[in-house]
């Protein structure tokens, strides 16, 4: 995802307007995360109406007053102002965790370029990995605020999926391989205690039946045992 912005700089737009000018400051920001472009502009009427839901959406999303843990969504607005104090002003109340280009930067054509955006308000939402996930992002969130979030993240599952099965057997190989002293003696302690740990469950399984088998067999043998008659002279 930060190759998108790579050579590139992203401002956020907090009081201090401070720049993520690196490659590792941008990907801390993007990692991992459902990134939404958001193309807009002040002058733009359509803008003006849609702004508030997104404003709402995001927030709910991400503010931690509303939900307990802030869901991996990142927001960067790609101004498409005639003016950069058009851009300022647009952005003045917008939320501080909102990324955005600087208005010199003429990635803000190019991106539009790139993702086909022929009208105004757009939203693209991207995957973790760059890829395309909706164009649609803006109806889409119109129509069904915040339960859109959980449909892109569904939408991209199988991918996630493959991700966290192809980690699982990159670890195995390490396994396997030995994977130094930390490996094998961490991974490799922890499975023989879990071995050893199931072994001592079916072990005391299989005692507490005998016992119980034991019992029965002893009261079985106490009912059927006749009492014999001691003959009285």
């Amino acid at each position: 995802m930060a190759s998108l912005f790579s050579g590139r700089i992203l401002i956020c737009n907090n009081s201090d307007q401070d720049e993520l000018d690196t490659e590792a400051e941008v990907s801390r920001r993007l990692e991992n995360r459902l990134v939404l472009l958001f193309f807009g502009a002040g002058a733009c009427p359509q803008c003006q109406a849609f702004v508030p839901i997104l404003k709402d959406f995001f927030v709910r999303l991400t503010d931690e007053f509303y939900v307990l843990r802030a869901a991996q969504l990142a927001l960067v607005y790609v101004s498409q102002d005639s003016t950069e104090e058009q851009q300022d002003l647009f952005l003045k109340d917008m939320p501080k965790k909102w990324l955005f280009l600087p208005f010199e930067d003429d990635l803000r054509r190019d991106l539009g370029r790139q993702f086909s955006v022929e009208r105004l308000p757009a939203v693209v939402v991207l995957k973790p990995d760059g890829d395309v996930l909706t164009r649609d992002g803006a109806d889409e969130i119109q129509r069904l605020g915040t339960a859109c979030f959980a449909n892109w993240q569904e939408a991209q599952g199988p991918d996630k999926k493959k991700k966290k099965k192809k980690k699982k057997e990159e670890e195995m190989r390490r396994r396997r391989k030995g994977g130094g002293g930390e490996g094998r003696g961490g991974g490799g302690g922890q499975e023989e205690t879990r071995i050893g740990e199931d072994v001592q469950k079916i072990i005391f399984k299989n005692l507490r039946h005998c016992w119980w088998k034991w019992k029965m067999v002893q009261l079985l043998w106490k009912s059927l045992r006749v009492p014999q008659r001691v003959k009285i002279k």
